[in-house]
């Protein structure tokens, strides 16, 4: 198995994207890394027998691809492709041996506002039969539909071939007719995938959001977000439970939230046979993964808890989502597996890849026989294997970016620095291939995007892009970052943005001190909140950078405030980034005449994270203090800028401004 499948993906791959190996130019660099990730989801088909995977088509689209695991040198089939520049298919899961479940976004402008969509759909395994299963609305709908629904369980037992889904209800005109609709909210239905016949499980509640079914299929758990009298989101989740024997939601419990963050027990998964939901919860300043029994009696446990770190992500299997453990970041990323044999597997494998230590068990067969996992690393993109549980065969399958196979890519090194007042600062960083000594390096400062985020260890085609160019990259994870404990996020990367900004500058002034950087060398490039960290540095500190590029940036925080005003988040990123002095302050476009470095900026029309408005507004304010500014817009594109063309773009001029700007 070894392989099989390579050669014909990698042909794919390289004809759609133009990618190449061997690198030797600017542009021959820039074409690799600009290249889309050659796999973007995969999945296992019941008996593991199938693997379906959504791979780009054309420089922004995708395509689904069904391949045969049990032929030796198969060839994947294309059985369906997308070419919408603002619509995405994100994913396709098996519902059945013969069919997929696949789930689309998209986004449109109403005049108002730029608004989300998704849409599901199913699919034969050949391509045929394609029928939406989100339901049309009728002529006498009194509003839009924007949520298409999502699946909450893609096994119902005793039941094969129905899924699970939600679907939003929209009330109707009634007047002449008996047959309008009068109900409204979030429920869920049971859909026969062969014929798509419906039965209604959950009626619409107003209020609710989300759903969560056991390992059964049977629905457990609902969590509802309560809205004012204008449709604006409170600050308060509520959540629902039901027990094993009755149909009756009992209360569970309620979780404060605001735009990036949530304090309280959180619920995200059911476990039939313990009869326990598992959440996340902070406790004693760190995010922790418990269970609550939902027999009645409240028992709360300890799963994996940390005091460095938060435990931030669950770790479920195949088609029931089975959890087996959770995992964290320290410097690397780490699993803690519940369940024993998994944890003995992972720890051969680890073994058997020793030189690829992240390792993700993505999918698995139904009777978890076959396992499909991910291996990658810091210089690895990663690649797909498929384990035999039966044979203890593993098999390689599918690379994830095809175009760097063979390419020298740079070690990522964990490392701290101080800021200003004595605290240690956690943060990656990266050296050009085959660089034995830093000193006089030219150097970037990448800080994440978020702000409630932080860098982990591992790939990053931004990051490897830049060291192939020559330069150090020093990624700060600064206060405000998520991951460390409620303490270090503090009041936030906007309200506190002097801690978190002035952290960013000293991971710059820390370079230059360990004689690593060159200060008339020294840049700072980011994306979303680090675009505006890079932005923002200068405000602090003009004369530090010598350059700054800034993708996608936040660059007036009450224009951020008045954008949301439009959705029914609005009150929610209000609270997040709050009142008072800071607010103007901490806005690049409002200090404009502070700036003493060049700028580059990056933004597309169809962003609906950070408006297009915000980098119009940069580069008004930076024009009119007389400041030098470049500003590059990506019509159609969105806040990941999902287009090998636009980011080919994107790399050879933030690669040409830097040298430019620099003389590196």
């Amino acid at each position: 198995m070894k392989g099989r499948l390579c050669g014909a993906v990698a042909a794919l791959a390289l004809a759609a994207q133009g990618g190449a190996a061997g690198a030797q130019t600017l542009e021959d660099a820039a074409a690799m890394f600009a290249a889309r990730e050659t796999i973007r989801h995969a999945s296992l088909s019941p008996s593991g027998n199938k693997l379906a995977f959504v791979a780009p088509f054309d420089t922004h689209g995708e395509a689904v691809f069904v391949v045969d695991l049990t032929q030796d040198n198969a060839t994947p089939v294309n059985i369906l492709h997308n070419t919408e520049i603002e619509a995405d298919i994100d994913y396709c899961d098996w519902a059945t041996e013969a069919r997929l479940v696949c789930g689309t976004y998209f986004n449109v402008h109403n005049g108002v506002a730029r608004l989300g969509f998704t849409r599901l759909f199913a699919v034969s395994a050949d391509g045929s039969d394609l029928t939406q299963l989100t339901r049309s609305l009728s002529g006498r709908a009194l509003g839009i539909n924007q949520d298409g629904g999502s699946v909450v369980a893609l096994d119902v037992e005793g039941r094969p071939g129905h899924i699970l889904m939600t679907r939003e209800f929209v009330p109707e005109f009634s007047t002449g007719t008996r047959l309008a609709n009068a109900r409204t909210g979030l429920g869920v239905e049971e859909i026969d995938i062969d014929n798509l016949r419906a039965a209604r499980v959950e009626l619409p509640t107003d209020d609710a959001v989300h759903y969560i079914a056991d390992d059964t299929g049977r629905v457990r758990i609902m969590i509802r977000h309560p809205m004012d009298e204008r449709g604006v989101l409170g600050a308060q989740q509520v959540f629902y439970y039901r027990t094993r024997n009755s149909e009756a939601w009992e209360r569970l419990g309620e979780a404060q939230v605001d735009a990036q963050s949530t304090a309280g027990f959180y619920p995200v998964a059911v476990d039939s046979a313990r009869d326990v939901v598992f959440g996340f919860e902070d406790r004693d300043g760190y995010a922790g993964l418990y269970t609550i029994a939902l027999d009645g009696s409240g028992r709360r446990e300890q799963v994996l808890a940390r005091g460095d770190v938060d435990v931030d992500n669950l770790i479920r299997i195949g088609r029931r989502n089975r959890v087996v453990g959770a995992s964290y970041a320290t410097e690397k990323r780490e699993v803690s597996y519940i369940d024993p044999e998994l944890a003995r597997l992972a720890e051969s494998l680890g073994r058997a890849l020793r030189g690829t230590p992240l390792i993700d068990i993505v999918d698995a067969s139904a009777d978890e026989s076959k396992l499909l996992i991910i291996a990658s690393s810091d210089t690895d993109p990663g690649m797909t294997y498929l384990y035999d549980k039966g044979t203890r065969r593993l098999g390689e399958l599918l690379p994830l970016r095809d175009q760097l196979a063979g390419a020298s890519l740079a070690q990522m090194t964990p490392v701290t620095f101080p800021a200003a007042d004595g605290t240690q600062i956690p943060g990656y960083l990266t050296l050009p291939p085959g660089t034995s000594e830093a000193r006089g390096l030219p150097a970037i400062v990448l800080p994440h995007g978020g702000p409630s985020a932080r860098d982990e260890w591992g790939f990053d085609w931004l990051v490897q892009f830049f060291a192939s160019q020559g330069y150090a990259v020093l990624q700060p994870n600064f206060r405000g970052s998520a991951g460390y404990g409620s303490a270090w996020f503090g009041r936030n990367g906007f309200q506190a943005w002097e801690t978190a900004i002035g952290d960013v500058n000293d991971a710059g002034r820390w370079l230059v001190a360990q004689g690593m950087a060159d200060p008339a060398k020294l840049a700072i490039v980011g994306w979303s909140y680090g675009g505006y960290a890079a932005l923002q540095s200068q405000v602090l500190d003009p004369q530090l950078y010598k350059a700054v590029v800034a993708i996608a940036p936040v660059t007036d925080l009450e224009l951020l405030r008045q954008d949301a005003l439009d959705y029914t988040s609005g009150r929610l990123v209000d609270r997040f980034i709050g009142r008072g002095d800071h607010v103007r302050a901490g806005s690049p476009a409002q200090n404009a005449q502070a700036f003493a470095a060049p700028v580059l900026l990056f933004h597309g029309t169809a962003d609906q994270n950070v408006e297009v408005g915000q980098s119009r507004r940069m580069e008004s304010r930076l024009r009119d203090a007389g400041k030098p500014v470049t500003y590059v817009e990506f019509d159609g594109l969105a806040h990941s800028l999902d287009d090998s063309t636009a980011r080919l773009r994107l790399l050879t001029e933030t690669a040409r401004f830097l040298e430019g700007a620099l003389g590196s």
